[in-house]
């Protein structure tokens, strides 16, 4: 997935890929270009180096506050466990949504982080059991922003920058279709 923030001239210093099936969505980020090393820290995501994701399981376009529909999640490729080593996967609220998605149980996100050396691959996975509402068969469109934040690089997304309100307004996100394979 290329971000549109190359129309605005910001660089691009990472390669988002996703894909989706009905057990869930999934995504693999390579960031390059890093010269300092990678900081991450658990209790501090929104200051980690790392990826973020909103999903609305109904992309509806035409609110300005999230619903329970809507969700955020954030990976980091380390920074948990005793020695920071570990991967992090976790879900955060949306400010002022009107009412939350169901809670993750911790565990449910699946993540990997591979450390390079200038940057990272990050590879995770929201299983359909962490998406309020998620059901391809009957909504084959979801609502979706990401986010790359890095202390040394800034930060990359999808479309719009920090400038709007990405992480709470679900009506600026785009829309992903989940096309199926054509039968033959």
């Amino acid at each position: 997935m290329r971000g549109f923030g190359e129309l605005d001239g910001r660089k691009q210093f990472a390669d988002v890929r996703g894909g989706w099936n009905e057990r869930g969505v999934s995504f693999s980020v390579l960031v390059t270009g890093k010269r300092q090393p990678v900081w991450c820290r658990e209790s501090r995501v929104d200051e980690s180096d790392g990826f973020q994701i909103w999903l609305d399981t109904r992309a509806t376009h035409n609110v300005h506050r999230a619903t329970r529909f809507c969700h955020r999640f954030v990976f980091l490729p380390i920074g948990a466990g005793p020695s920071y080593r570990d991967p992090v996967g976790d879900q955060m609220l949306i400010n002022r949504a009107r009412e939350n998605a169901n809670p993750v149980r911790p565990g449910d996100l699946r993540v990997r982080g591979t450390l390079t050396k200038d940057g990272y691959l990050l590879e995770c996975c929201v299983p359909a059991t962490s998406l309020t509402g998620y059901d391809p068969s009957e909504y084959d469109k979801l609502g979706f922003f990401y986010a790359v934040m890095d202390r040394e690089l800034g930060w990359q997304t999808q479309s719009v920058s920090t400038q709007f309100p990405i992480d709470e307004d679900p009506s600026i996100w785009t829309t992903l279709e989940l096309n199926r394979p054509a039968k033959k």
